[in-house]
């Protein structure tokens, strides 16, 4: 796959990504910090309220350090997070991390202070160099109001790189950064908040909708593969990027649904049917039979993949 394609692909895959979480009645992508609430001792979540391109931000307070988790769609949402940050703790020692490479995810970084360290998975680096802010442009095409949210946007040049995992100590409680991947995206950030028990899980695991392969990389066998780590986590709180905070049995209901399309799209290709008319078939099935699942649109791009996929 040339870069120009694989550009192309992702801006496509990113954009009907974004697209199938918006409400009905879309909104601003700001963040909110009358949103926030404590899930745990020494954890605080600002939900995205149900409002597209706007994350769950979490905020992790130790007593020596505070980890960021997401920043929004721009240096006016960092702004934002930074604000809450330091309403709940005036620890200097700030580190900030993003699921993912997405704009709404890692683009409000550069209204954080010098002094705050980037924590980046290599993986996460690699989409960054290859995409860079493509996909900021494409969402920034969309309206006047993503534009001037994105208006100056960049990514920090990361502090500390790190390849499978990353252990931090902030004082009272650990976390672990995991990098997980090719999901969502090539540089899937997994945040495992350990004596909480707190996940957040990004956009590898969502509630109750259909994931997002947004990526020319994303692999059902390493999303299924990612599920079954997860689960030995035993996650009391399981915190997605876009939708209700829930638990871990979040995990088990996305891996099942998963796995029921894989398996109905190799009976197809088994079948005689081509990836397009299985694709089609499956995203009619599953819609019907799970409509309670949102996103449904993205099945088709799970169907695909594992068709691919198959022997």
């Amino acid at each position: 796959m040339t870069l120009t394609s694989s550009i192309t692909t992702l801006v496509a895959l990113a954009a009907l990504s974004a697209a199938t979480m918006q409400p009905s009645a879309p909104q601003a992508p700001l963040i909110d910090e009358s949103a926030i609430s404590k899930v745990s001792e020494h954890v605080h979540v600002i939900s995205d309220r149900n409002v597209g391109l706007v994350p769950n931000v979490g905020i992790i307070v130790g007593e020596r350090a505070v980890l960021v988790v997401d920043t929004g769609l721009g240096p006016r949402n960092g702004e934002t997070v930074l604000h809450a940050t330091r309403a709940l703790t005036t620890t200097p020692d700030l580190y900030v991390v993003a699921t993912h490479f997405h704009p709404e995810h890692a683009l409000g970084e550069s209204a954080f202070p010098a002094s705050a360290k980037i924590l980046r998975a290599r993986s996460q680096q690699q989409d960054i160099d290859e995409f860079g802010l493509e996909l900021a442009k494409t969402f920034a095409s969309r309206s006047a109001a993503t534009a001037e949210l994105l208006k100056d946007a960049r990514f920090r040049a990361a502090d500390v790189v790190f390849d499978r995992e990353y252990r931090l100590d902030l004082g009272g409680v650990v976390v672990r950064l995991l990098a997980f991947g090719p999901t969502h995206t090539r540089g899937d950030t997994i945040v495992w908040v350990e004596g909480d028990r707190v996940l957040f899980a990004g956009d590898v695991v969502m509630n109750h909708a259909f994931v997002a392969f947004a990526s020319p990389y994303s692999s059902v066998k390493a999303w299924l593969a990612d599920f079954d780590q997860l689960a030995t986590l035993g996650a009391r709180v399981l915190v997605p990027s876009h939708g209700l905070v829930g638990d871990a049995t979040l995990i088990e209901a996305q891996r099942t649904m998963m796995k029921a399309i894989q398996a109905r799209a190799i009976e197809l290709k088994r079948a005689g049917k081509s990836a397009d008319e299985t694709a089609q078939t499956l995203q009619a099935e599953f819609q019907a039979a799970h409509p309670d699942w949102t996103a449904p649109a993205r099945v088709a791009a799970i169907a695909k993949t594992a068709y691919t996929e198959a022997p």
